[in-house]
Order: C-alpha cells, then sequence, then structure tokens
C-alpha cells in the first residue's frame, strides 16, 4: 500500500532520529497524531517501546517510536 505524504513525513522524521528513535510527545510535537503511529506500527513500519526513565519528582513513562527495517524499506521505495 502507498504511504500518504503525512506518513512519509512522519517516517522521514523517525528515520532521521536514528537508533534512539523520538518520543510521542516530540513526534505529536510535529503534528504527527497517536493513530497514525498507531497505524505505522500496525503495519510494521515503525515500533513502540515504553519505558520509565527518572525525572525531577519521581519516574515517568516515555513512550519511543523507531522506524523499522520495513518502514524504511517503504520510505525508500517511494522515492
Amino acid at each position: 500500500m502507498p504511504l500518504s505524504a503525512d506518513e512519509r513525513r512522519a517516517l522521514a522524521k523517525l528515520a532521521s532520529a536514528g537508533h534512539n528513535g523520538v518520543t510521542q510527545s516530540l513526534l505529536t510535537m510535529h503534528g504527527v497524531h497517536p493513530s497514525m503511529v498507531a497505524e505505522l506500527v500496525g503495519r510494521g513500519l515503525a515500533s513502540m517501546t515504553q519505558e520509565k526513565v527518572g525525572a525531577a519528582g519521581g519516574m515517568v513513562e516515555v513512550v519511543t517510536i523507531r522506524i523499522t527495517g520495513a518502514g524504511r524499506d517503504a520510505l525508500a521505495a517511494e522515492g
């Protein structure tokens, strides 16, 4: 299935983030809706991990999104 312009933009953002990926919060600030992230994850184009990290006042759960090999391939195929 071809990628929409928004999906290409989201995958490009993930690809430029490298191995560390991007937090869901940062993607949202860049206009990538969580439902799109869920779709990309569901299609195997991105992966999502949750972890707790120390922050001022306690622990905070952070969701990190990374592009997968399939996501890189789909982005490259779109040129």
